[in-house]
């Protein structure tokens, strides 16, 4: 089971919604005749790619199935996995985790034991969890993980006043700005309120790192935002909420609704396949969701710039659990 969750993790970046999972195939003397692990959203799973590995498909009728976790057992975007693990006739199966996502939730380890398979299940459970957290927490609770992150001066601003020459204002290295873009390209989709999209024009995108770009959501409750914003002109998807109107234009999605309830876009993200979400602020947005305790984990980023004056940071009061000094900047997680 070790191995693989070594296998699964080749997948982070690539696989999401889909979470990663990673197989073994062993044989009686213990000797592993396959591998596999899903490669990336709506190619083959990890049982598949690790039963296309075994040279010797006669081998399989006596062999163990190792994988961090439960097949799946209703047709996606590929067929069901536990179906094939019959059709090949392994006899025993050892799972890591259960599959909380309800389409397959104790299906795909029922659907192996009516068909006469050994199953086990909770060998590494709580590593086999931990290895897919957000798409646990997602299917857990009917909406995405979110991710907090801001950067702020030494003296506890996370912008200039409006009317500043420096905006936005500038804050992290080269380094640490690559590292925040490997970040959104582990999120499905990410999210920032007018004044952000309207003071920064940002795009959004993981141009400093390799890997897809997440969905961008703007929160824009009377739609106070110019039409020339990179976000809603470059051809990539947007969907941008407001309580003025529904339409689409382009790649640009819109949809009404309340933006003062996380809960309403949040879950309206989750019914569209997104299970991770990383919110860029502003310091409004931010701190909506601090205060609605709808938020799993916030990266801050600390420069030691000061100011002076500005917008103030968000506030919030969590469990620290990581600090890290990376080019002068600090930078602290939260739970």
């Amino acid at each position: 089971m070790l191995r693989a969750l070594q296998l699964a993790r080749q997948g982070e970046g690539h696989t999401s919604p889909n979470p990663m999972v990673g197989a073994v195939i062993v044989a009686p003397d213990g000797t592993i005749i396959g591998e596999g692990w899903h490669r990336q959203c709506g190619e083959a799973h990890a049982e598949v790619n690790a039963v296309a590995s075994v040279t010797d498909p006669g081998l399989l009728r006596d062999c163990t199935l190792y994988v961090t976790l439960e097949p799946c057992s209703h047709y996606g975007k590929t067929p069901p996995c536990a179906r094939l693990i019959i059709e090949r006739g392994i006899p025993r199966v050892v799972v890591g985790c259960l599959d909380p996502f309800k389409e397959v939730s104790g299906r795909g380890v029922a659907m192996l034991q009516q068909a006469g398979i050994e199953v086990v299940v909770g060998v590494l459970e709580q590593e086999c969890r931990a290895l897919n957290y957000r798409f646990m927490a997602a299917h857990t609770t009917g909406c995405p993980w979110v991710q907090l992150k801001w950067a702020q001066t030494a003296d506890g601003f996370i912008a200039l006043p409006a009317d500043a020459g420096e905006n936005p204002l500038r804050m992290s290295t080269p380094l640490t700005m690559r590292l925040m873009h490997r970040q959104r390209a582990l999120c499905d989709a990410i999210v920032v309120g007018a004044n952000t999209a309207c003071i920064d024009n940002p795009s959004l995108t993981t141009r400093q790192w390799p890997g897809k770009s997440p969905l961008r959501v703007i929160l824009s409750r009377n739609l106070s935002i110019p039409s020339n914003l990179n976000l809603l002109t470059d051809g990539l998807s947007t969907i941008v909420y407001n309580s003025v109107k529904d339409g689409t234009c382009g790649a640009v999605e819109y949809v009404k609704m309340d933006t003062s309830q996380p809960q309403a876009w949040l879950e309206d993200l989750y019914r569209r396949g997104i299970t991770s979400v990383m919110v860029e602020g502003g310091t409004q947005v931010l701190q909506q969701l601090i205060d609605a305790h709808a938020w799993d984990e916030a990266r801050i980023e600390v420069s030691p710039r000061r100011v002076g004056q500005g917008v103030p940071a968000p506030v919030i009061d969590g469990q620290m659990t990581a600090r890290h000094i990376i080019d002068g900047n600090q930078i602290t997680y939260f739970t």
